[in-house]
């Protein structure tokens, strides 16, 4: 019996060796070849073929000579052994300017095997999952007709990147899949997202501190908690958020759909000159939603927000469908930094449960309405 133990103890080591080997042997050979093209001068490509590819944390890293195409045609996967789950990066490309992402391959961050790890709901020092692709002080540069799919954390992060086009991309993870924001961007400037599908457990985009100038077209969202501003004033308060852009959009059974959180309390910053115009929405429980009294692990306030974010220049045109819950406009500002100049422009959301019709729920909220109302009785 102790022979037959120590034979299956013996396997499993050998099966976890050649396991590392073929992650790292892989990770080995892509980055031998982006640093032969890195240091091409001029126009240069890195193709992965046709396959599957099981692949360890990497980091494509510049500056390098000239334009670089990274072309991904094959299916990437990630490790599932929880052993190389913690860090902050699976697929990563840094200081890189004129880079192009496509090829129509996936990127498969298999977070099935990751999810359970995920305490953050109720651990504010929990330790990090790898986000799938992730583009630190990438300038120039764009990303087109990729998929991501199971991404242990977000699937895509923008930090510190500037004019930066995304398109044409698919990501998903169920539905309750925790923290796989579609795309997250932050101190980024200068970035379109257009035709694309989003589907996951989180925020289908958010912007954060430091986001500014930010146009999104054409997205369908669902599964998902909608697009989010936020959460603001906790971090990098002085980093705002500024020239947001969202029209020609999609919600559909998610969460939220447009809203702009922050955290109560907070340190003081701003968010401002924010659009939100020509949205659908499709049995969304928060269609339209600023709630500064965000803070999951305080104590309840009482509704009562002390957050010192100033929201200002927001305005919500156009927007239609079903909302899945009672309150379909729920803009709850701080009694501190009251929200200023809020427009409502043509809304017509529909509540058809029973209970029904829609109403609105605002406080600390100044603005005017115009056109169409329904519900009505905000502003």
């Amino acid at each position: 019996m102790e022979q037959e133990l120590m034979e299956v103890q013996m396997a499993v080591r050998i099966f976890y060796s050649v396991y590392l080997f073929v992650l790292d042997t892989f990770a080995k050979a892509f980055l031998r070849a982006w640093n032969d093209a890195c240091q091409w001068r001029g126009r240069s490509k890195v193709l992965i073929p046709l396959g599957n590819y099981m692949l360890n944390s990497v980091t494509f890293a510049g500056p390098c000579n000239g334009e670089m195409i990274f072309v991904i045609k094959g299916t990437l996967r990630a490790p599932t052994n929880p052993a190389l789950f913690f860090t902050n990066t699976w697929i990563g490309f840094r200081y890189v300017d004129n880079l192009t992402l496509e090829g129509g391959g996936y990127l498969d961050g298999q977070g099935a095997a990751a999810w359970p790890h995920n305490d953050c709901s109720k651990n504010i020092g929990c330790l990090p999952l790898p986000i799938s692709l992730r583009l630190d002080f990438i300038t120039n540069s764009r990303i087109q007709k990729l998929r991501s799919i199971n991404s242990k954390n977000a699937h895509i992060n923008l930090f510190a990147c500037n004019n930066i086009n995304i398109s044409h991309v698919r990501l998903s993870a169920p539905g309750n899949s925790p923290n796989t924001d579609g795309i997250h961007i932050g101190f980024s400037n200068n970035i379109k997202i257009s035709s694309v599908n989003i589907g996951t457990g989180d925020d289908c985009i958010s912007m954060v501190s430091g986001s500014q100038n930010i146009v999104i077209s054409d997205v369908f969202c669902g599964p998902g908690h909608g697009i989010s501003i936020g959460s603001l004033g906790r971090a990098f308060a002085k980093e705002y958020v500024m020239h947001i852009n969202v029209v020609n959009t999609t919600f559909r059974n998610t969460q939220n759909g447009v809203r702009i959180k922050t955290w109560s309390p907070s340190s003081p910053s701003l968010a401002s000159d924010i659009n939100f115009q020509d949205i659908i929405m499709d049995n969304v429980n928060n269609p339209i939603i600023i709630d500064q009294d965000y803070c999951p692990f305080c104590s309840p306030t009482g509704g009562e927000s002390i957050s010192q974010v100033q929201i200002r220049d927001v305005t919500f045109r156009n927007i239609s469908g079903t909302s899945s819950s009672k309150v379909a406009i729920y803009l709850q500002c701080s009694r501190v930094v009251p929200c200023h100049k809020v427009k409502l422009v043509d809304i017509d959301l529909a509540y058809r449960e029973a209970g029904g019709p829609a109403i609105a729920s605002c406080s600390n909220v100044y603005g005017a309405s115009y056109g169409k109302q329904v519900p009505s009785g905000c502003l």
